[in-house]
Formats: structure tokens, C-alpha cells, sequence
């Protein structure tokens, strides 16, 4: 592969080397109430722990996997709604409804023996989940629903065996069947939790061919080598481990590690970094950096520390529940109080709270959040958007600013023609097809611009024989038996040719590539290549701007480069030649301005600045990396569609504030009722009444949530 760059040129495209990684992904225990970011304790070895997820906390999934949790809680759905079907043909409360006797000798019996199997085996995850809360000293969700099953399950045993009042187990039964219905709903429509640093560690191979002090090769595995070992690296394999070359040169391709657009030409005692790619030439490294010494090591360190420190964030129904909770336990104790102070029986008295604390935990508010979440995660797949982490797409209504890497982002990732200059008496379409016929023959990126800009415009090309590369100059063939070459600067200034140079430094002002065209060893013009920007990249950073959030664009290239694209793509705010740890801090600074903040990026090189931000959203043609560490991956590659993320985000919050306020405003009426406001006016609200109303508020959350559009 020929160089067309000069070694100054080289240095200054590759200013930033090393950057870093990216990823955060959180494993989420996706309950509706409560989307912790977790630290990847699993991956250093420990048991996953799910830290304050109640529901699972208790309920013995610390080392099961998220498909696991998903299966179980379905498993437990459907025996538990099974089990339900005979304890509502068995209720006495729901026979009277219905206007059916079908009562028989000891049927209580049968339906307490039903019911204690579904308030253990359906309800174990939310009284677990309500112990670990209160253990916390943060009831939510899972407390509100532990209480109201307790309470249901306990009165409900008492009036089997002797107690004057009615029995509630097909509410306990039902409350039960539908909260785990929500849960299972909101689980499988959220994609899985998986390992970013895991997937980091795969980029490194794992074997090398270790040479001894004969030059004999053995394969031996990475972890063996120690500093100084010698190791060769044949063509097209990654590299194993950083260190130097001791002989060969090759381009080699670290894209995905540092986010330098062109594979970089290496020489003799030059630093190589593991985890990149060797794309021509063998070369023998000197092994210089092994284990948590090693790049690859220090980003997944940085990456781990990034999701450790992020904030535990709870969404609003787990605030909603946590009042409910409070508000069950108020009303249910000052109904008691209040029926026994106006003269009423105990069994009067305790009836009226049960059905208080019963109807404060709705039905409804169990299907709330995760019926929107169902229907937004089916709305973005059909856009493309693969969401990861439900509470950070939630906060993406409240961005200030998005983050964009640059390379394969707001950039194709490959280059492109932007200028020709002919010189006097040629045309721009004859350089094309001189230079295009000889760089057919070529694999250099650049190369690859040149040809694809040819096809573009139906051009011929012409027959090439002799062909070959001229070490860190460029190429040199017959094409149609004349000589042609296509060269670097350097070349032409050594051989003294004349050129436009006014025109050549306003290029490389620009950032692009300036290769030479000779046709007989004249030169005949210039050819200008850049990372070419995505067309629909401009048309999100407008609509980014209308919205009131700032794009800031963020890039390991040099500041050149950096500034050109961003002057393409009107972009103000630039931070060019910024390493991986210094991604991450900058991300820091632009939080620090009390912003909230989305990261756009690609590859491995951005994880750090992805851990760190707000939001981080993957471009899906980026690495698997990318792809397994972000909050939000756009399958598309389209810029635009971080536009369309926010949009959803906003109108999913909105669709789920509404449930909240259906489900929330069946109780506002019906517990004063239960309670018995209006007793002395002879109104008080029967517990069948009060299921109607659960069920109507119920249906009219599902409705509404299917009522969101993209």
C-alpha cells in the first residue's frame, strides 16, 4: 500500500494516538419503577448484583442473566393468571356481581388454598422486592404492591376462618396477575443487559505468534507474553499486544481504537498499539505493555469507572408508588380510627381499611409505564432506534447539548473527491481517469476515493499494466502504455515540479489529502481528498439548533480537519486532537455548565465520553462495541435520527405523565369513597364498584398508551 501523505503529514492527521474506548451500558433489572445504572461487577468476575432493584433483589436473580428475569416473571404471569381463573368462579363478592350462586360446602377452603399459592408464588418478587425498599428506606412500587397484597391476603385468611366481613382474594388474585403482566411487558419490550467491557476485550486477540531467540514462531497464548518478547504480525491480523516494531512497516488500520479516519503508515520504532489492525506488510513487534498496562486495559478501567460513578435514577412511577404508599398507610389507619371513633364495629371498621389500602395500589399504575415503554420501544425499533437504557432515553427530553464524534459519525469513514485542479490543457474528468485507472489496482483508502468517484460519473477506465507502489511516495504504472503516477507533495517538491501552491495550502488549510497526477512524468493536477460528511449529518444539526440543544462536535483528528467539517456542517462549538481520557473530561466540562448531555459516537475510541454523558447514543454501521456499550443505538447510521430519539423521548414522557394520571385519579375518587366520605349520606363504595372502576381505569391506560405515535 502506497503512502501518499508525507511523514510530517502523518504526524499532524495522527496528533491524538491513543484515544480511547467507549461504552456504557447498563445492565438494566428493568422494572417499571426503578432503572438503576449498574456497576459491571459481573464483569470483573462477581456475581451481578442489582443493587436496589427491589423486585429482584429479594427474588434470587443475583446471577441470573436478564433473559432469566424475563422468563420468570412470564412463567409466573401466566401459572398465577391460570390459578386466578377459579378463584374469580369462586368468589362470593364476584358470583353476587354477576348475579350467580354457585356456592357449595367448604368451597372458602379451596379458594384460600388457590389463593395462598398465588399471593406466595405471583407475589414473592413484590413482597421481596418491598422488604429490600424498606430495608433501603425507599418504598416505591414494590412496597406499595407487598402492602396492598399483605393486607388483602391477611384480612381475606381471617374472614375464611371465623372473621365477620368479605373476602378479597380475587382483588389479591388479579392485583397480582396484572403486576406481573407490567413487569414482563416492560422487561422483554427492553432490550437485554450485555457485557461493553466483555466486547472490549474481545478486540484483543488471543494468540500470538511469539518468536524465539532463532526466529522460530510458536503460537502461544497473549497472556503469556511478557515486556520484550518479540512477536509477529502477519497481514490482516490485529495486533495482540502494544509495543514497537523491530522490523517491517505496514499501514496500520487503529480506527476503531483512536479514531484516526486513514490507517496510519508505521516504520521501524514505531509504537504500535494492540486491539488495531495490520493491514499489509509482516511486521515483528517488541512486546512493550501486557495486561492492565496495556491501552485496551486502561479504556475498559476508565469505561468501568464511568458507569460506576453515574447517578441511580428513578423514574416517575416509583415516585408516584412511594406516595401512594404513604398515602395508603395515612388513609387506611385514619379510616380505621374514624369508623371506630363514630361507634362502629372493629370487623366495620377493619373492612373499610382494607378496602382503602387495597384500592390505593391501582391496577391501572402497574401498566402505567410499561405499556408506553412497550409501544415507544416498538414505535423506535421501527425507526431504528434499539433502546438500551430506559431511564436515560426518558432524560433525553431534557438534553442542552449533543456530542458528536466526528469520524464515521458527522463522516462517511471513507474518503471521498471534494476538489480537482487541472493543469492548463487538461480537464477534470481526464485527471480522474488517469489517476482512478491506476488506483484500481491500489487497496489505500485514498485510493478507494479516487476509484468510486470515477464509477460515480460513468467514467472508462483504461487498461493498467506495471504497476507498483514507491515506498512513502505513492504509485506508478502504464496506463494504456503511457506512464502515469499519482504522488504525495513530498515527491513533487523533491523533483522541484511547479504547482498552484496558493490553491494546495488552502486545501490542506481545509484538511484534505492533495495527491499529484503526472501523465509522462508531467504533472497534469491535483486531486483533493476528505473524510466525505454525511448529507443527513447537516440536516440534524439544524433541526438540533431550531430545538433549542447545541451541537459540539468532538474529534481526535487534527484541528484542520476538525474545522473544515464544522464549518460544512455549521457547527460553532469544536474540540479537535482531544485524547480518550480527555473526551471523558470534556464531556465533564460541558456538564459542569449544569447541561444535560448526549454523546454521539462509533467506536471503541469513544467510550469513555459515552460512559460519562448523559445519553449515550451508538451509530449502528460503528463496532460491536459501539453497538453493546450505548443507551441508544441508530441502526441507520443517520444523524438525524438522534433528532427523531429526542422527539420520541418527549412524546413517550408526555403519553406516560397522562397514564400516571389516569391511574392515580381513580384513586383520588374512589379512596375517599372507600373510606366512606359519603356514609352519612348512605354512599359508600362496595368493592365490586370499586373493581369496575379498576378495570375501566385500567382500559383506559392501555388505550392511551396505544395511542402514542412516533
Amino acid at each position: 500500500m502506497p503512502n501518499y501523505q508525507d511523514e510530517e503529514h502523518v504526524q499532524d492527521t495522527h496528533s491524538n494516538k491513543g484515544e480511547g474506548s467507549h461504552g456504557h451500558h447498563h445492565t438494566g433489572v428493568h422494572e417499571h419503577h426503578d432503572h438503576h445504572n449498574h456497576a459491571h461487577e459481573k464483569m470483573s468476575g462477581d456475581s451481578h448484583n442489582h443493587g436496589s432493584h427491589g423486585g429482584h433483589a429479594g427474588h434470587g436473580h443475583g446471577n441470573h442473566d436478564h433473559g432469566d428475569m424475563v422468563s420468570d416473571f412470564k412463567k409466573r404471569f401466566y401459572i398465577s393468571l391460570i390459578i386466578t381463573v377459579p378463584i374469580l368462579v369462586l368468589s362470593p363478592m364476584i358470583q353476587e356481581f354477576i348475579g350467580v350462586d354457585l356456592r357449595f360446602a367448604n368451597d372458602q377452603y379451596i379458594l384460600f388454598a388457590l389463593s395462598t399459592f398465588v399471593f406466595f408464588y405471583g407475589g414473592w418478587p413484590f413482597l421481596a422486592g418491598g422488604i429490600h425498599e424498606l430495608k433501603d428506606k425507599n418504598p416505591g412500587m414494590m412496597t406499595l404492591i407487598g402492602l396492598a397484597i399483605l393486607v388483602a391476603y391477611g384480612y381475606s385468611s381471617l374472614t375464611v376462618f371465623g372473621w365477620e366481613g368479605k373476602d378479597f382474594f380475587w382483588e389479591l388474585a388479579t392485583l397480582i396477575d396484572i403486576m406481573l403482566l407490567g413487569h414482563w411487558i416492560e422487561m422483554r419490550s427492553v432490550m437485554g443487559a450485555s457485557n461493553a467491557l466483555e466486547e472490549l476485550i474481545k478486540l484483543m486477540p488471543s494468540e500470538a505468534h511469539k518468536l524465539d531467540d532463532n526466529g522460530n514462531v510458536y503460537d502461544v497464548p497473549v497472556s503469556d507474553l511478557q515486556n520484550g518478547d518479540r512477536v509477529l504480525v502477519k497481514p490482516g491480523e490485529k495486533i495482540p499486544v502494544d509495543g514497537a516494531i523491530l522490523d517491517g512497516k505496514s499501514a496500520i488500520d487503529e480506527s476503531m481504537l483512536t479514531g484516526e479516519s486513514v490507517p496510519v503508515e508505521k516504520y521501524k520504532g514505531d509504537e504500535v498499539i494492540g486491539g488495531s489492525i495490520n493491514n499489509e506488510g509482516s511486521l515483528t513487534i517488541q512486546v512493550e505493555k501486557t495486561g492492565e498496562d496495556s491501552y485496551l486495559s486502561q479504556v475498559v478501567t476508565l469505561v468501568r469507572e464511568a458507569q460506576e460513578s453515574k447517578s441511580r435514577t428513578q423514574d416517575v412511577t416509583n415516585r408516584a408508588a412511594k406516595w401512594l404508599f404513604y398515602l395508603a398507610l395515612a388513609s387506611g389507619l385514619l379510616t380505621l380510627i374514624v369508623w371506630l371513633m363514630l361507634g362502629y364495629p372493629f370487623d366495620v371498621a377493619l373492612e373499610r381499611m382494607v378496602t382503602v389500602m387495597v384500592i390505593t395500589c391501582p391496577h391501572a399504575l402497574g401498566l402505567a409505564a410499561p405499556l408506553v415503554i412497550a409501544v415507544s420501544t416498538s414505535i423506535s425499533a421501527k425507526q431504528g432506534l434499539l433502546i438500551r437504557n430506559r431511564a436515560n432515553f426518558e432524560g433525553a427530553r431534557n438534553l442542552d447539548a449533543v456530542v458528536f464524534d466526528k469520524t464515521g459519525t458527522l463522516t462517511k469513514g471513507e474518503f471521498g473527491v471534494t476538489d480537482i485542479i487541472p493543469n492548463k490543457g487538461y480537464r477534470e474528468e481526464e485527471i480522474l481517469i488517469w489517476a482512478a485507472s491506476l488506483e484500481q489496482n491500489s487497496e489505500h483508502p485514498l485510493a478507494a476515493g479516487v476509484v468510486n468517484s470515477a464509477k460515480e460519473k460513468d467514467l472508462q477506465f483504461k487498461r493498467v499494466s506495471e504497476f507498483e507502489s514507491i515506498t512513502g511516495k505513492g504509485i506508478e504504472g502504464l496506463v494504456d502504455d503511457k506512464k502515469v503516477n499519482v504522488v504525495s507533495p513530498g515527491y513533487v517538491n523533491n523533483h522541484e515540479m511547479t504547482y498552484d501552491r496558493e490553491t494546495f495550502n488552502k486545501m490542506s488549510g481545509e484538511g484534505k489529502t492533495v495527491v499529484f497526477v503526472l501523465l509522462q512524468d508531467q504533472l497534469i493536477g491535483m486531486i483533493a481528498l476528505a473524510d466525505m460528511v454525511r448529507e443527513t449529518a447537516k440536516e440534524a444539526v439544524a433541526s438540533l439548533k431550531e430545538s433549542g440543544i447545541h451541537p459540539i462536535m468532538l474529534t481526535g483528528d487534527n484541528e484542520k480537519v476538525a474545522h473544515w467539517v464544522a464549518k460544512q456542517l455549521d457547527i460553532d462549538k469544536v474540540y479537535p486532537e482531544v485524547l480518550p481520557n480527555e473526551k471523558s473530561d470534556q464531556v465533564k466540562k460541558i456538564k459542569d455548565k449544569g447541561w444535560k448531555v448526549a454523546m454521539t459516537g462509533d467506536g471503541v475510541n469513544d467510550a469513555p465520553a459515552l460512559a460519562t454523558a448523559d445519553l449515550g447514543i451508538a451509530i449502528g454501521a460503528g463496532t460491536d462495541v459501539a453497538m453493546e456499550t450505548a443507551d441508544v443505538v441508530l441502526v441507520k447510521s443517520n444523524p438525524k435520527d438522534v433528532v427523531a430519539l429526542i422527539n420520541l423521548s418527549r412524546k413517550t414522557y408526555r403519553k406516560m405523565v397522562q397514564n400516571l394520571w389516569w391511574a392515580t385519579g381513580y384513586n383520588i375518587f374512589a379512596i375517599p369513597l372507600a373510606a366512606g366520605v359519603l356514609a352519612p349520606v348512605g354512599i359508600v363504595l362496595s368493592p365490586a364498584l370499586g373493581a369496575v372502576l379498576m378495570s375501566l381505569s385500567t382500559v383506559i391506560v392501555a388505550i392511551n398508551a396505544k395511542l402514542l405515535k412516533a
